[in-house]
């Protein structure tokens, strides 16, 4: 804990001039004030600033918070939905939770919240255009819940995921393209079968450059799913959205 204090009073006193300002900035976007500014401080360090530390310094990033943040993110959906879908079964509230979670909805998240402009980065990483990232931006965006968690307890936090990621959640789930059913499969099999899905692909047809791709994928060594794609990645997808429906007229 002491090796963890000091790394973040070293980042502290190597900010900028101007980076409480923009710290106070940020806080008033999100609407939630925190008590241990190192805190706010630590959840939007990227890694990249490890190697720009002075011998003897030891770094803090988002990553922990990062952890952090998914598990309480996790839990504060899976409740909201309980809540306000009381018809659905464990494969619809898995289905949403999975959706409303991904990369890509957080991704968006993060960019409406005006993330990008405060992740604490490295000179190279900047220039590079890290924090534009979409790792990047759903990895800080799910640390800041880890840390308005520690700082102020579950309730600030479920305030601030259901006003800024789950207040226009019809939307979202109106949306399919976003729906990663690979992942919705996963957590599935998970749960009924205490197992993974397995994917192989079974032909490919047409010319190099318009191929096109079929894929199955095998629960427990049985094919519950086929699907065709332009690209592996969209067959798996397709694959995976056939095995659910197979799977959910047994359950």
């Amino acid at each position: 804990m002491l090796r963890l204090f000091e790394s973040i009073k070293n980042l502290v006193q190597r900010r900028p001039a101007g980076s409480d300002r923009r710290l106070d900035e940020f806080q008033e976007m999100i609407g939630y004030r925190f008590r241990d500014q190192n805190r706010l401080v630590e959840a939007l360090t990227h890694r990249s600033t490890l190697g720009e530390l002075r011998p003897g310094e030891v770094g803090v990033t988002y990553e922990r918070l990062e952890f952090l943040g998914d598990s309480v993110l996790a839990l504060v959906t899976s409740v909201y939905l309980v809540d306000n879908f009381p018809d659905d079964d464990e494969g619809g509230l898995t289905q949403k939770k999975s959706l409303l979670v991904s990369k890509n909805v957080l991704t968006k998240k993060a960019d409406e919240i005006g993330i990008r402009d405060f992740i604490i980065l490295s000179d190279n990483a900047m220039k590079g255009g890290v924090a534009a990232q979409d790792s990047v931006l759903s990895a800080a965006l799910e640390a800041v819940i880890g840390a308005i968690y520690l700082d102020g307890g579950l309730e600030y936090a479920r305030t601030f995921i259901e006003s800024r990621i789950l207040g226009d959640m019809d939307e979202i789930l109106e949306h399919r393209d976003h729906i990663n059913y690979k992942s919705i499969l996963q957590e599935w099999t998970q749960s009924k079968y205490r197992t993974y899905p397995l994917y192989r692909v079974r032909s490919t047809a047409g010319p190099e450059h318009d191929k096109i791709f079929l894929v199955e994928v095998k629960i427990g060594g049985r094919v519950v799913g086929k699907g065709r794609g332009k690209s592996k990645k969209d067959a798996e997808q397709m694959a995976a959205k056939e095995g659910l429906n197979e799977l959910r007229k047994h359950h």
